[in-house]
């Protein structure tokens, strides 16, 4: 009989400790007290708001004015899915918040206006409190959907509940998605008949549906999840439902706006292409994809920090990591690093364009493309070399791309016993054959006859081309050779060879073996004049 009545003892005690109302209702010595007091009092299966009111801190408010703020609370943590973690909430009784300075406790990161603080040895809610919490109130619950439906759900019966949720409610969610859906195709019809149909019949039909479509597209599910985290706290569904709710509105709403974004660089790109079209320089042709790919790196790396940092995962040791391995990596990879900051370089400097012909140290081609790390320069054998852009940046570039005008110089030898005044006539022909070719430099340009060689009477043929390429110099250097070679034929100048010549007098009986040049000034001004008006 006694151990029955020790034994009801016992259990009457553990009775007595389940019973939130008879044990933590009034506990406010730590942050962790009095939470659990609101949470405990809060509960569909113990509600008692008149006991959870003693959180707040306001001998001015009667009991009825407290219930009303502990509803407004718990309607505040419902419809901003915040879910208290009573293992991260601290139990010290002088618990000190160094950011403030004093004895506080803010009750979930994403309203600091909302804390606890110590006064009189009580962990409550302070007047001052009450106030942010009437305008986050505010902010989240913009109308009353018992107001916007027009029924009473009392009378309804549409507070009844079905799988943990009121029937209202599941109307609420039902009219949610059907506006959603709504939203999503008004806006893209607006897009897609409209704005499109714009760009159209304004000649940018391939703007439209292959630029700005894509961004339209993640940019109207924006719109959408805008709306639900605007309209979604009204519908008062249960802390754990809106904590995943609000969870997954803090993923989707950054990971779309990054796709966006993302998508975007491509208007960019064509922006910048028909920018680079219109300059003269063909180095920042090969700017547009670099920036390209800078912008769509720099839009997942920083879109993916924000998505962690709106999940409430801590990124500040993942930055310290990402330092830490970026300063090795810097180390281990110098040289790459000197090649990017060598590409930034040549494109500030712009020492060459694309298509110039380059000549540094041993490499000497036409530059085809810059990358990040190298340039690529197709060499004269159709091989193609790629030199590291530290190198490039470092080194002398001798560019023939940017030469205004093509020098060609040759020694015209002639043999020994040209008269001089042939000599004269030929000279002032070929003065002539370089005036009259549309693409030579005519006020630059030297045709002397300048010494006398070894074998030859040597004239200095010395002029510039206005040649844009290669290809152009060797054409307009075959006209003016071939045009030197009829001339000297016409007069009947003789080229010298590199040889030695033995001169025999003449013999009785046979033809002088020297040649029978023109010796008559008059003559052979005729025969100029003559060859130049064929």
């Amino acid at each position: 009989m006694k151990n029955l009545f020790i034994f009801l003892l016992v259990l009457c005690s553990f009775s007595a400790l389940g019973n939130p109302k008879d044990t933590i209702t009034s506990r406010l010595e730590t942050p962790y007290l009095t939470l659990q007091t609101f949470v405990s009092n809060v509960a569909e299966d113990s509600y008692n708001p008149e006991a959870a009111s003693i959180i707040f801190n306001n001998p001015r408010l009667t009991i009825d004015q407290k219930v009303d703020y502990v509803k407004r609370l718990e309607q505040v943590f419902e419809g901003a899915g915040i879910l208290i973690f009573f293992n991260q909430v601290p139990t010290q009784t002088d618990y000190f918040d160094s950011l403030n300075n004093e004895n506080r406790y803010v009750i979930n990161s994403r309203y600091p206006e909302i804390y606890l603080q110590k006064r009189r040895g009580r962990w409550q809610i302070q007047p001052e409190v009450m106030e942010s919490i009437d305008k986050v109130h505010e902010e989240l619950f913009k109308f009353d959907p018992k107001n916007f439906i027009g029924l009473e759900f009392e009378k309804t019966g549409l507070n009844a509940h079905f799988l943990g949720i009121k029937l209202w409610q599941w109307l609420g969610i039902v009219i949610l998605f059907g506006l959603c859906f709504l939203i999503r195709h008004i806006f893209m019809v607006i897009f897609e008949r409209i704005f499109i149909r714009l760009l159209d019949k304004v000649g940018q039909r391939n703007i439209g549906s292959r630029y700005i479509l894509p961004v339209a597209r993640p940019a109207g599910m924006l719109m959408v999840f805008f709306f639900v985290g605007a309209l979604y706290p009204s519908l008062e569904l249960p802390r754990l439902v809106g904590y995943y709710v609000v969870l997954a509105l803090k993923g989707l709403i950054p990971l779309y706006g990054m796709i966006a974004l993302y998508q975007m660089t491509s208007v960019v790109d064509v922006y910048l292409t028909r920018l680079v079209n219109s300059t003269e320089s063909t180095l920042d042709d090969q700017l547009v994809p670099i920036i390209r790919k800078v912008l769509r790196i720099g839009i997942v790396v920083i879109g993916g920090l924000v998505i962690l940092d709106s999940l409430d995962v801590p990124i500040l040791p993942l930055l310290t990591g990402l330092s830490i391995g970026g300063l090795a990596f810097a180390l281990a990879a110098q040289d790459t690093i000197k090649n990017f900051f060598g590409s930034l370089m040549i494109f500030v400097d712009k020492p060459f364009q694309i298509g110039d012909w380059i000549v540094s140290g041993d490499i000497d081609g036409m530059v085809e493309e810059v990358g990040f790390r190298s340039t690529r320069i197709r060499t004269f054998r159709n091989s193609v070399v790629s030199v590291p852009n530290g190198q490039l940046a470092d080194s002398t570039i001798d560019n023939n791309g940017l030469r205004r005008m093509r020098r060609f110089r040759t020694i015209i030898q002639i043999k020994y016993d040209t008269p001089p005044k042939l000599i004269e006539t030929f000279v002032k022909g070929l003065n002539k054959i370089v005036k009259d070719h549309p693409k030579t430099n005519n006020d630059k340009y030297e045709i002397h006859f300048n010494d006398l060689g070894a074998h030859s009477l040597d004239i200095l043929f010395y002029i510039f081309f206005e040649a844009p390429t290669w290809t152009d110099e060797l054409k307009f250097r075959q006209e003016i050779l071939l045009e030197i070679l009829k001339l000297a034929e016409y007069l009947g100048v003789e080229f010298a060879y590199p040889t030695q010549t033995l001169h025999v007098e003449n013999m009785p009986g046979h033809d002088f073996f020297d040649p029978n040049y023109i010796n008559d000034q008059k003559a052979l001004d005729g025969k100029l004049d003559e060859y130049f008006k064929a």
